[in-house]
């Protein structure tokens, strides 16, 4: 097998790929359940393409180019990450100005997240667009928002397992009233919860999962991520510990499974991994359409 000998004989080339994509698989799948909850499909396409107005504010601040230190590097990520959670937050509130009691999704037919994403989404790549013109920096952005998974480097494995283990620690902490507001939000909000901040705090979560994604692995593949698993576990089973497991032993299976394909194939590795997703999502449909029909 290629992807056996790959790793046998190149592991410096081969491996720190692989490690990255696995971590970027608990980052995901957890919160890909909630986004299928409250209709939110949209939200990493929406923060991806928002990601570059954060490149022109990174432009105008002079940290993009060639030959950047470490810690320019690091604040340029800082900035773009910051910038579409500020965009995320816009998304969130603007969602939330529905009929009381509406999740994204719902709402008025000015505050719906659909409405809302697509705002920022030309907003923000407008912005984008203007700072770059204005600072005259010529430099290729597309390698900041169209990340290839082949290629990254064991730094960019910390740059995953540190943004995993703050999203789930986040999600952990606040799992109580997050999963109550995700599954009933009218109730929650009735015994307490407070849904805007929840609804904000989740859209922070999600534009520093979706960067994260986007820059190591590409704009296709954080999208895919964010919707696949929690879309094919919900099919699986109704009860929550086991859709939650569901959706991350898809996102596994889908992440080994591509690259397998990705190296014996010689497909791009991105791809490869959205195509498994994409067939274990349809197998669960069929199979949930027999049950039902049995």
């Amino acid at each position: 097998m290629r992807t056996l000998e790959y790793l046998r004989e190149l592991p410096e080339v081969f491996w720190p790929p692989c490690v990255v994509a696995l971590c970027l698989v608990p980052l995901c799948s957890v919160l890909s359940v909630i986004v299928c909850l409250k209709r939110l499909a949209f939200i990493g396409q929406g923060i991806s393409h928002a990601g570059f107005g954060g490149i022109g504010v990174a432009a105008v601040l002079g940290l993009v180019g060639t030959g950047l230190t470490a810690s320019q590097t690091v604040a340029q990520f800082a900035v773009v990450v910051g910038f579409c959670a500020a965009s995320a937050v816009v998304v969130g509130v603007l969602s939330g100005r529905g009929r009381p009691g509406g999740g994204a999704g719902t709402g008025g037919p000015a505050g719906g997240a659909d409405t809302a994403i697509g705002i920022v989404l030309v907003a923000s790549m407008a912005l984008g667009a203007v700072l770059v013109h204005v600072s005259s920096s010529n430099f290729a952005w597309e390698s900041f928002l169209f990340g290839y998974l082949l290629g990254k480097g064991w730094a960019d494995v910390w740059v995953a397992l540190s943004a995993s283990a703050g999203v789930l620690g986040a999600l952990w902490w606040a799992r109580r009233p997050l999963l109550f507001w995700a599954f009933d939000e009218p109730s929650a909000e009735a015994f307490g919860v407070r849904a805007r901040g929840v609804r904000v705090g989740l859209m922070i979560l999600l534009a520093l999962a979706t960067v994260t994604t986007m820059k190591l692995a590409g704009v296709v593949m954080a999208s895919a991520l964010l919707v696949l698993p929690g879309a094919t576990a919900l099919l699986m089973s109704a009860r929550l510990g086991a859709v939650m497991w569901a959706s991350v032993g898809v996102a596994l299976v889908g992440v080994v499974g591509g690259l397998v394909l990705s190296f014996e194939a010689n497909w791009p590795p991105g791809p490869a991994i959205v195509t498994v997703l994409t067939v274990e999502y349809l197998a669960a449909r069929v199979v949930s359409g027999v049950r039902g029909g049995a």
